[in-house]
């Protein structure tokens, strides 16, 4: 071998970065093309039409869980899954919410409160890409985990009331204290380059 000469062994066992077109990042884009299959279903009249947008609701919302487990035990992380990951979460979570309170079912203050907290972080996480990409939290993770579990029991259709309420509630105390935390994380990351 050539006194200098690279190595051709060395590195070669280092796994190659993850493409964009995988199995993790596929579900996500399937979690989207179904949210406008939810929205259509829940305008349904009928307790099966609710109960089936219910089931679709479900499905994408295990997807986000699914995903992430397959990304994280493959090696499949992307840059572009830590960003489609969080907008197909906003894409259901916005078109349920947004769905109920035009229907009269959920007070629009508390969808407003929501969706400018999300619409919030997904702009910051765009105008920091290039510094630094931001991966959703366990705070945040948290805080999906709530927001499903009330969506899912205001789609439900029977006396639940305080059970929804109760439930909402947690997950908008959740969903403004991890926004609080988001914007401390990006005044971090705005200030790292300025600071070195």
């Amino acid at each position: 071998m050539i006194a200098g000469a690279p190595d051709p062994v060395a590195g070669s066992h280092d796994p190659p970065p993850a493409g964009v077109w995988n199995i993790a990042n596929a579900l996500t884009l399937v979690r989207i093309a179904l949210v406008p299959v939810f929205v259509w279903l829940l305008f349904l009249d009928g307790t099966g039409w609710r109960l089936a947008a219910f089931a679709v609701f479900a499905v994408a919302s295990i997807t986000d869980k699914i995903d992430g487990d397959i990304a994280r035990a493959r090696g499949l992380v992307t840059d572009f899954g830590k960003i489609a990951d969080p907008i197909a979460d906003k894409a259901l979570i916005g078109a349920a919410l947004v769905s109920l309170s035009l229907m009269g079912e959920l007070w629009w203050w508390v969808t407003g409160a929501i969706m400018a907290r999300e619409i919030g972080i997904t702009v910051m996480r765009f105008v920091l890409i290039r510094r630094s990409v931001i991966p959703a939290s366990k705070g945040g993770k948290l805080k999906t985990m709530l927001q499903v579990i009330a969506i899912g029991l205001y789609i439900l259709p029977g006396p639940l009331d305080y059970l929804r309420w109760a439930a909402m509630g947690a997950a908008l105390i959740v969903t403004v204290v991890t926004g609080a935390d988001y914007v401390v994380q990006a005044w971090k990351a705005r200030r790292a380059p300025e600071a070195s």
